[in-house]
């Protein structure tokens, strides 16, 4: 225990050097303007690690595997339908899309009922493998994807380049008032969560152990799929889909730490997650003066990491 607190306290004090660098570095203009605005974007960042830090890793406890994702599974294929079907029936000029508010209200029901709709189909003591969960989440992610693709060939070409801004997780302009409502959203998430961490780390022996031990496996399973959901679902209409960020920080935690206690590795998958979207946007943006968004990143080394995982989890299994 006193071992992954060191640890953790490694993470934390790299986490606050990337902090702030993101804050000070190099501002310019007048700072009674810029610096506020730093502070949204990482305020930004803070909470969008942590909520898919915390949903991937209780999402991977009931699902007893970690390959699987909220995000894999195709919550963030549907943001991208629900903002393309508002564009194509409605146009950019529609309440839904000029009303912050409404779209991102929409956005978070949408994904919600999406992904309720999906967990209770496909989770349902333990009754599929690994591998046709994985196909099931694929073939959604590419049945959506290609329905996006239809609906977006039809649409203006100016109102398909103002939707393609909404396709992309961006941090540099995220919006003081949808700001406020996700932390509180995200908030009422964590406490409701922490309720649940104990039981989790009994969860994670199993189904059998579990409901040896008393815990009530199936109620809990229910409330950690909803709760991810939520978690999910208000980052990515905060600032847009990042696929593979809670594969890859919630994977490196558990290598990292070691431990089988669900505070720990919530902790350790959540400061990983500040300091690749800090840290990896300060990268980018400082050091390599790239105009690349961060998101298009890190998606370009979870899918090869997602791809390395799975021939090792076939390898095991052969």
């Amino acid at each position: 225990m006193r071992k992954n607190s060191t640890k953790l306290i490694i993470l934390a004090v790299i986490a606050l050097i990337f902090m702030a660098l993101f804050a000070f570095y190099n501002i310019q203009g007048g700072f009674s303007y810029a610096f506020p605005k730093r502070l949204e974007r990482l305020a930004a960042m803070v909470i969008t690690g942590t909520a898919i830090a915390y949903a991937t890793v209780i999402f991977q406890t009931v699902t007893h595997n970690r390959l699987l994702t909220p995000s894999v599974m195709g919550i963030d294929s549907m943001y991208e339908v629900v903002q393309t079907i508002i564009y194509f029936t409605a146009g950019s000029a529609s309440i839904f899309v000029v009303s912050r508010y409404l779209n991102f209200g929409l956005s978070i029901i949408a994904m919600v009922i999406f992904a309720i709709i999906l967990y209770r189909f496909l989770f349902r003591a333990d009754k599929y493998p690994i591998f046709l969960l994985l196909l099931a989440g694929m073939i959604i992610g590419t049945l959506l994807g290609s329905l996006v693709t239809f609906m977006q060939v039809l649409i203006d070409p100016v109102e398909y380049e103002s939707l393609q801004a909404r396709l992309f997780a961006s941090f540099m302009n995220v919006k003081t008032e949808l700001l406020l409502i996700a932390i509180v959203i995200l908030g009422l998430a964590f406490i409701y969560g922490y309720r649940l961490l104990r039981d989790l780390d009994v969860v994670s022996l199993g189904r059998d152990n579990a409901i040896n031990l008393g815990v009530n496996y199936d109620r809990i399973v229910l409330q950690v799929l909803i709760l991810s959901s939520i978690l999910i679902a208000t980052s990515t209409a905060l600032v847009g889909p990042v696929t593979f960020l809670g594969l890859i920080v919630a994977n490196l935690a558990y290598q990292y730490l070691a431990t089988y206690k669900h505070s720990v590795l919530i902790a350790g998958a959540s400061l990983i997650s500040i300091i690749a979207l800090v840290g990896g946007q300060f990268i980018v943006q400082h050091i390599f003066h790239l105009n690349t968004t961060i998101s298009v990143v890190i998606n370009f080394v979870g899918g090869i990491y997602f791809i390395y995982l799975l021939l090792k989890e076939s390898r095991k299994a052969g």
